[in-house]
């Protein structure tokens, strides 16, 4: 099954003003049966909506893609606070060999 991929095109009615329409990508004709009235309606070309990243967030995925090429290799344990590890209350439960 090959799966189209969708664009949404506006078009500007002379009589009824803009609308949009959603057709797979490249087969947006030049005039557009307005929904409204029927009349045709050209078509109008506008910038895409784009929106901005964030900084911290554009870094974060720029690490992010750079640790799939190269990841960090950690050679010990980093200094800092220890904290004692203190088995599980549970496993003082289960038989002794």
């Amino acid at each position: 099954m090959r799966r189209l991929l969708m664009a949404t095109y506006e078009y500007q009615c002379s009589r009824c003003g803009p609308f949009e329409v959603k057709l797979a990508i490249g087969t947006a004709p030049g005039t557009y049966g307005c929904p409204v009235c029927a009349v045709a309606a050209r078509r109008v070309f506008s910038s895409p909506g784009l929106t901005v990243t964030p900084h911290a967030v554009a870094a974060l995925h720029d690490r992010e893609e750079r640790a799939r090429e190269a990841p960090a290799v950690v050679s010990e344990v980093p200094p800092g606070k220890r904290v004692p590890r203190r088995p599980h209350p549970a496993l003082s439960r289960l038989p002794r060999p």
